[in-house]
């Protein structure tokens, strides 16, 4: 690829002319990176595929909401962090599948919030009455985005990397053939033991005492 014209200068391309895509190698193995944009929020979104999304079986995938604090920090306060890396690794483990990153920070709520939150959770609130007391809604996430871009990879069957029915429910709403839910219980620990407990006890989750 040319990058400089003749004269030794930079030779412009118009930015719709380029792809946001490109291979992202990482410890889990080559990926592909796609960023998909969101008119109605502003917001980039990011889909990572791994092998043929055309397989005979259901794709296995893990539609992942940004979390900031567990994704890059490594806080403890939620199983996040390691669901995301569980995911990449089973993924990896398979030869092939595809995450969605959604930028759907602390459920929907936003960083700010979710912060405040977690300074009422100090206090004493769990995770769904911390939301409630500041005006917001326990869940506030939409995952017709992420069916949107399933869609447009071409994928329409999936086994999803999950243990709420929430997010398998509003993916059928969109059309998306969920063959099976596949459970991601993993980094339980003391300092989020409680907000799991509330996961599985008040929002439904699949979350057992037993796998606390």
């Amino acid at each position: 690829m040319n990058v400089r014209d003749d004269d030794g200068g930079i030779i412009l391309i118009e930015s719709s002319e380029v792809p946001s895509e490109a291979k992202l190698p990482t410890e889990y193995g080559e990926f592909m990176i796609r960023v998909f944009h969101e008119e109605s929020t502003g917001l980039d979104h990011v889909a990572l595929t791994l092998g043929d999304m055309q397989g005979p079986d259901p794709v296995l995938i893990r539609v992942h909401s940004e979390c900031l604090t567990g994704d890059a920090f490594a806080s403890r306060r939620c199983d996040c962090g390691p669901q995301l890396q569980a995911a990449l690794q089973a993924i990896s483990d398979r030869g092939w599948g595809c995450l969605l990153y959604l930028r759907q920070e602390g459920r929907g709520i936003g960083l700010h919030a979710k912060i405040q939150a977690y300074h009422l959770q100090d206090k004493g609130a769990d995770t769904l009455d911390a939301n409630l007391m500041l005006g917001l809604p326990a869940d506030g996430r939409d995952y017709s985005i992420a069916s949107s871009m399933l869609s447009a990879l071409e994928i329409h069957e999936v086994s999803l990397l999950t243990n709420n029915p929430n997010k398998v429910e509003q993916l059928r709403s969109h059309h998306i053939n969920v063959a099976e839910m596949v459970p991601l219980i993993v980094g339980v620990g003391e300092h989020n033991r409680d907000y799991l407990q509330t996961k599985g006890q008040r929002m439904g989750h699949h979350i057992k005492p037993s796998d606390l």
